[in-house]
């Protein structure tokens, strides 16, 4: 009808991973959060219609989709799991950084177990004293004949114990963004390690762990991209990665506006539900109103990320600030619409409210967003 409409492929792979959640994930999502399950087997399961490997090249086996058709994976899937979903969304990540900037020799090592998921990957960026300033990493690889000799730690690293891959940012050369470069480290190699597995408020459904290197020796031809390069590759990344984040907290707010449309409709005060109370009425007009606007601006965002626009970081902090913030905003309001109810773990809105909160600290805070949109603005 318009050109906002999403075009009968896209609208087919938003319902492939509606169903799929629907199926797979809603059902079991309450359990894994109880009792912290790492759905590997629903993982995999996932990668099986392509999950895995979503804008991995077609040519490298991944099926080779834009940034929108990612953002419309997340937001279904998250609907079910926000905490599964970005854990999805970040293997993604690292499979793409490999597919996009590594050597046919990496390629072939990795994509194809990444590709079904049967190796996991991670993406190491943040350190125990750099998260938001992340040009400032420690991490050291030092070159030593046809391998790198790495030495650090990374910190809130998502499948960090339980996954096989880790896309990691290293130091290379001099301080600040020019001198890191991106290595691929095996779990089994040796020196690599982890530490206790975080406990978090929320994403319950995934692991999290520091990730340590004790002169863990890597060889070169692991190395994504040139030396020197690997902050911009990193960069790189984190626009997709700000897309799915704020994908994930739209499918998850949109999953408790919907419970609290039936349970107001369904409660009743004073002798009457109170979905008929106007302050209600007005609650609920402005939860589906923040929402739309978040979802259409993320979905601009996806369209410059993936057409490579001059203007796409801006675009994706922009995208990724309103959506995150605004998905909590609406998650709040939904609880409290749910009353003393909303509040426990019989209802699925306080899980969502928990796995959400975390979304506008991760893949750079909204602080750091801000920064990123009003430096791009005062450069012109």
């Amino acid at each position: 009808m318009t050109q906002f409409d999403l075009t009968d492929d896209q609208l087919q792979i938003q319902e492939m991973a509606r169903k799929f959640t629907a199926d797979a994930i809603t059902p079991n999502a309450a359990e894994w959060d109880e009792k912290h399950i790492f759905p590997r087997d629903t993982i995999r399961e996932a990668a099986e219609l392509g999950f895995g490997s979503i804008y991995v090249s077609e040519e490298s086996g991944g099926i080779g989709l834009g940034r929108l058709e990612a953002a419309l994976i997340m937001e279904a899937m998250a609907y079910g799991c926000p905490s599964t979903s970005a854990f999805i969304s970040i293997h993604n990540m690292a499979s793409w950084m490999i597919d996009r900037f590594g050597s046919a020799e990496v390629k072939q090592k990795y994509l194809p177990s990444m590709i079904t998921m049967e190796r996991m990957g991670s993406y190491c960026l943040t350190e125990p004293s750099s998260g938001s300033d992340a040009a400032a990493l420690k991490t050291k690889a030092v070159l030593d004949g046809d391998h790198y000799v790495v030495s650090g730690s990374k910190a809130f690293i998502s499948g960090g114990g339980e996954n096989e891959v880790y896309v990691t940012m290293v130091r290379t050369g001099e301080e600040g963004p020019k001198g890191i470069s991106c290595l691929v480290i095996d779990r089994g190699m040796k020196g690599v390690s982890f530490g206790a597995q975080e406990k978090k408020l929320g994403w319950h459904s995934q692991p999290t762990a520091q990730v340590n290197f004790d002169e863990v020796r890597v060889p070169v031809a692991n190395r994504v991209g040139g030396e020197g390069e690997g902050f911009r590759i990193a960069m790189m990344g984190l626009d997709g990665g700000r897309l799915n984040i704020g994908a994930c907290s739209l499918g998850g707010a949109q999953r408790c506006l919907d419970e609290a449309v039936k349970y107001t409709k369904e409660r009743k005060q004073f002798g009457t539900p109170i979905a008929d109370f106007q302050a209600t009425q007005f609650t609920l007009a402005d939860m589906e109103t923040e929402l739309q606007a978040s979802r259409y601006l993320l979905y601009v965002a996806a369209a410059k990320v993936t057409a490579n626009a001059s203007d796409k970081t801006r675009f994706a902090a922009m995208a990724k600030r309103l959506a995150t913030d605004t998905g909590s905003s609406v998650v709040d309001r939904a609880l409290q619409l749910h009353g003393g109810y909303g509040y426990l773990q019989d209802y699925p809105i306080e899980r969502f409210w928990r796995d959400l909160r975390v979304h506008s600290i991760l893949e750079g805070t909204n602080q750091i967003m801000r920064v990123i949109v009003s430096r791009d603005m005062l450069r012109q």
